[in-house]
């Protein structure tokens, strides 16, 4: 392993830092630790920092927090830097031409996704919620387009239907830690051969808007199982039960048929441990679910409180 190369690291969610700590538990000579401002929240406006920036400080890793790249505003930094590669996983800003190319062997990208599928924001919770079968991690070397560089490895996992997000996350995260320092070993040995994406077959992966997160009961119960397990554990599949906002975390595609005459979004089966509800095609079983104001409660939680009744309608 070279542990000479001066590697800079640009990330921000723990995403990002489980690469970064490929890096470090590797050996590796990370030189500096980029990564977003600052976010001011809570009623003092305290600074919250990534989690990229609290593992870098933990290590004793120089961090930077540059607001903008622009007009060769970090050109200066590089040069002092002097990075022979950039590795860049999640970090939430676009680089410009003078920092991909100023590392001798360039700049490369950690992404979530076989691309070039799901270029983009959400390729993880893309992936959960189209019900896709597989995904994986791409290594690319960073190009000047949205995730268009050329592909220097892929390493594949298999999506399970009862795997949710935060699943698919976690393994991604586990793999990407586990080849970073490998991978980056072998571009400067000269191991690696980077190959072209192939354009017709690519697809975007934009961010879950407000709108993506709401459950469309008409739809069948796969994909409305899909949509629930693709957006948890963040920010949570919405529907509303007596007017009242709900989110849902968990559930399964049910055997159950629904009586005739059950309306769509209607709770057609409602015992312990079973609260089921009719879908455009077929019943989906629901376990875990935070009504507004509440914290998180399992589907018998809700039948004993009687927050939910045989008969009720979610809707939206």
């Amino acid at each position: 392993m070279n542990k000479d190369l001066r590697i800079v690291f640009m990330g921000t969610p723990d995403f990002a830092t489980s690469s970064l700590s490929g890096l470090v538990e590797a050996g590796m000579n990370v030189v500096g630790v980029f990564t977003k401002p600052d976010t001011m929240k809570g009623r003092g406006m305290k600074a919250t920092f990534s989690d990229v920036k609290k593992y870098a400080l933990e290590k004793g890793l120089p961090v930077y927090q540059p607001e903008t790249f622009k007009d060769e505003a970090c050109l200066p930094l590089l040069r002092e830097l002097n990075p022979d590669i950039i590795v860049v996983a999640a970090y939430g800003k676009l680089l410009p031409p003078y920092v991909i190319d100023f590392p001798k062997y360039g700049c490369i990208n950690i992404h979530g996704s076989i691309l070039p599928k799901y270029r983009g924001a959400a390729p993880i919770q893309r992936a959960v919620l189209n019900g896709d079968e597989e995904t994986g991690i791409t290594i690319q070397q960073m190009g000047y387009g949205l995730d268009t560089g050329d592909i220097l490895r892929i390493d594949k996992i298999s999506i399970s239907p009862l795997d949710c997000t935060g699943d698919i996350f976690d393994r991604l995260a586990s793999i990407s830690k586990d080849i970073i320092a490998e991978t980056v070993n072998d571009i400067a040995e000269g191991k690696l051969t980077a190959v072209p994406q192939k354009e017709e077959e690519a697809t975007y992966a934009a961010k879950i808007l407000p709108e993506d997160e709401i459950i469309d009961w008409s739809l069948s119960a796969k994909k409305v199982h899909d949509t629930i397990r693709g957006l948890a554990p963040f920010p949570g599949a919405k529907t509303t039960l007596s007017e009242k906002l709900i989110k849902i975390y968990a559930s399964a595609v049910s055997d159950f048929k629904a009586p005739e005459g059950a309306k769509i979004g209607e709770v057609v089966e409602c015992k312990k441990n079973n609260l089921t509800v009719k879908c455009g095609e077929g019943c989906i079983s629901l376990y875990s679910l935070k009504p507004e104001g509440s914290k998180l409660l399992t589907s018998t939680d809700m039948i004993n409180g009687r927050k939910v009744s045989l008969g009720d309608i979610f809707g939206m």
